[in-house]
């Protein structure tokens, strides 16, 4: 199980697969290294890196005050100094994506490109208060089985999607005890995001300005709560090279198998070579 010490001196869990083009995969806010299980089968000639962040994942906990966008993107750069890479290409899913446009301001000449999962400078308020409806809470569920016959019939920014899927996914973030299921990070990560959330707003729109002479994609749930439509058509005002997918019968997140963001990352990681 590989682990590396972050600067403040935690242990935290990555995993690292394939050969190739180094890909930084972070994931989303409360998810972990199986946010990318669906997309790894189809991305070749890559050398997939998959972190863990504090709190999260295998991951060790720590003070929930370093739960935060900064301290997890100097884990980041900590990660790719334990494994003496100079440069990668990041795919991030939603806090993956803030992530990596902060690592644009801090250490821009460390990346090659940004892909952005259903993220970008702009986010919409809806969607940030359906993340604060579950974030740090145990689902009312028993059992696994019945926590994803319930994402089956009430997700309905995710029609069709087939209840085996529903059935992993409810694992990535959930285990399974004899009182029902519990969350597997953290739950004081709520308190680190509403007390960030006291802060005055930044405004993310510099950072991805500052990203723009890289190759850029974004994958666009259509029916994202977070990310909206009006959002991506002023990232591409921004960067018209920016590769951009709009993902039908997705919310937030898209699960990245689908063929409209495997058509763009592929565009996307032909650009970086």
């Amino acid at each position: 199980m590989p682990r590396f010490t972050a600067p403040d001196g935690l242990s935290l869990h990555y995993e690292d697969e394939g050969t190739g083009l180094p890909l930084l995969c972070l994931s989303g806010l409360t998810r972990n290294a199986r946010d990318f299980d669906y997309v790894a089968p189809h991305l070749e000639g890559v050398r997939m890196i998959r972190l863990d962040y504090r709190g999260r994942g295998q991951s060790d906990w720590g003070d929930y005050k370093t739960y935060t966008v900064p301290v997890e993107a100097k884990d980041a750069l900590a990660l790719l100094d334990h494994l003496g890479l100079e440069k990668v290409a990041i795919l991030g899913t939603s806090r993956g994506g803030i992530i990596a446009m902060l690592l644009g301001l801090l250490a821009k000449d460390r990346l090659l490109g940004v892909a952005m999962n259903d993220i970008g400078p702009e986010l919409n308020p809806a969607g940030l208060e359906a993340i604060m409806g579950y974030l740090g809470k145990n689902p009312p569920f028993k059992t696994f089985e019945e926590a994803a016959r319930f994402r089956s019939t009430h997700m309905p920014a995710f029609p069709n999607v087939p209840l085996e899927r529903w059935r992993k996914e409810v694992t990535h973030t959930n285990v399974e005890t004899p009182e029902g299921l519990k969350i597997n990070y953290d739950p004081r990560l709520r308190d680190a995001v509403i007390e960030a959330g006291a802060e005055p707003k930044a405004d993310m729109w510099p950072l991805f300005d500052s990203l723009t002479d890289l190759p850029l994609a974004v994958i666009h749930g259509a029916n994202s709560d977070l990310l909206t439509h009006a959002a991506v058509e002023k990232m591409q005002a921004r960067d018209p090279d920016l590769i951009v997918a709009h993902v039908p019968d997705r919310g937030h997140i898209p699960y990245l198998d689908e063929a409209e963001a495997l058509a763009a990352l592929s565009l996307w990681l032909e650009r970086l070579k």
